[in-house]
């Protein structure tokens, strides 16, 4: 803040007190003061891109700039070598399959700065049986089993039944990628980078800033946790039991925002699962409903971006953001994105279902553009009404929890994985 000039701060909305002055607004009549969103096909001097050479050599890298300074953060030029070890290969059985599982930690170079050292968790599971490298669903989690355990959505209780997040019976979703032939992985975001601001001193951060403090423009641990979603990505060219070109990322809550977030600056992903990203992720910025742009600026968020974006719950207001989550959701193009979200009587409301389902609208002309095909949707559907496409939406009927659509995304997915994917 200091650094930005800003004292203050505006205050963020309340998520559990229906009784405060500033509850969260889930009035829909209140909740787009700024109607107008930035043209992902509009250049900044007022071009139309009218051709796919246009995006990908003008437009597409003036929004990545546009994130990068004010969002989320620039990730260093050069950053460290990671060296993976497999610190363990068993055999086991999951359901009725047996899987040949590997632990794995990524040491990461930590020469330039040794106070600092930050070893990456990577757990990978593939079929036994396998006779060709399958391909793989890696899941933002934690432990060997990928179950979820923490969530920034107010008034949630963890449970881990039914394979995700939330309740629910039958098989888990590793069994559910089993059952198609492919493997699963875990990958660890909290021993790339600490979820919290004191840790912006370690981690990769830290490392990479040799214990300094950021800068404004440095990048938050979304784009951290990213960075170590990609060097898990060069672990598998390297694994004969993985397909590397067929990969998924999943991640619930503020790893869908990190999924979303590595799904765009990572080319070589082949699909994602984002699941109740909200804000920070595919919720528009410029939505008030549940969380907002001050929440994610305040003291128990702000890790998670830029020092710039502070400034929007200051002096600057949403309306002011140069990009919005819709842009984010293009940078993925041409590759297929399911959107996930629960709903607001279950308890998903704070991450904005319908917001996320406006920026899919509004991502939808660059994948058009790209030859893809969107979601064709322009009114917000039904709960459990599936939006299909290469970009996709499905609001389920549960609460905060990606268990409900897991089968829905793998049927997603592995339509796609029929096909050899391409990125340009």
């Amino acid at each position: 803040m200091d650094l930005l000039g800003i004292t203050s701060i505006r205050r963020g909305r309340d998520g559990n007190n229906t009784n405060s002055p500033n509850y969260a607004n889930y009035d829909e009549s209140k909740a787009n003061p700024f109607p107008y969103l930035p043209d992902p096909l509009v250049l900044k001097n007022g071009d139309k891109v009218t051709s796919p050479e246009i995006w990908w050599n003008k437009r597409r890298p003036e929004i990545v700039e546009d994130f990068d300074r004010e969002i989320y953060g620039r990730v260093p030029k050069i950053t460290p070598k990671v060296d993976w070890e497999i610190t363990s290969t068993t055999r086991e059985t999951n359901g009725e399959i047996p899987v040949i599982t590997k632990q794995l930690i990524g040491h990461v170079d930590n020469s330039s700065y040794t106070n600092v050292s930050v070893s990456i968790q990577l757990t990978l599971s593939t079929p036994a049986d396998a006779t060709a490298p399958v391909p793989v669903v890696m899941q933002f989690g934690f432990g060997s089993f990928g179950r979820f355990r923490g969530t920034n959505a107010p008034g949630v209780t963890n449970r881990f039944a039914g394979g995700g997040f939330g309740g629910g019976s039958g098989p888990t979703w590793q069994q559910q990628a089993l059952a198609k032939g492919w493997g699963y992985a875990t990958l660890v975001p909290n021993s790339i980078q600490a979820d919290s601001g004191a840790g912006l001193m370690s981690g990769i951060i830290g490392l990479c800033n040799k214990g300094e403090p950021r800068k404004v423009d440095d990048w938050g641990a979304l784009r951290a946790w990213a960075w170590g979603a990609s060097r898990a990505l060069d672990y598998f060219e390297t694994d004969k039991a993985v397909d590397a070109k067929r990969v998924a990322l999943e991640g619930h809550s503020r790893y869908g925002k990190a999924t979303l977030v590595t799904m765009a600056y990572e080319p070589r992903l082949a699909t994602a699962y984002v699941s109740s990203s909200g804000h920070g992720g595919a919720k528009l910025h410029r939505r008030d409903w549940g969380e907002i742009v001050e929440n994610i600026a305040g003291s128990g968020e702000y890790h998670w971006m830029a020092g710039n974006y502070i400034k929007y719950a200051g002096p600057l207001n949403w309306g002011d953001l140069p990009v919005d989550s819709h842009e984010l959701i293009a940078l993925c193009a041409p590759r297929p994105v399911f959107l996930s979200a629960g709903t607001l009587k279950q308890g998903d409301g704070w991450v904005d279902a319908k917001g996320t389902f406006m920026a899919g609208v509004a991502a939808a002309p660059v994948y058009s553009l790209l030859g893809k095909k969107p979601f064709t949707e322009k009114d917000f559907p039904p709960t459990e009404t599936y939006c299909d496409g290469d970009l996709a939406f499905r609001q389920h009927a549960g609460g905060h929890t990606d268990g409900p659509n897991w089968p829905t995304f793998l049927n997603f997915a592995e339509r796609f994985f029929k096909t050899a994917t391409t990125n340009r």
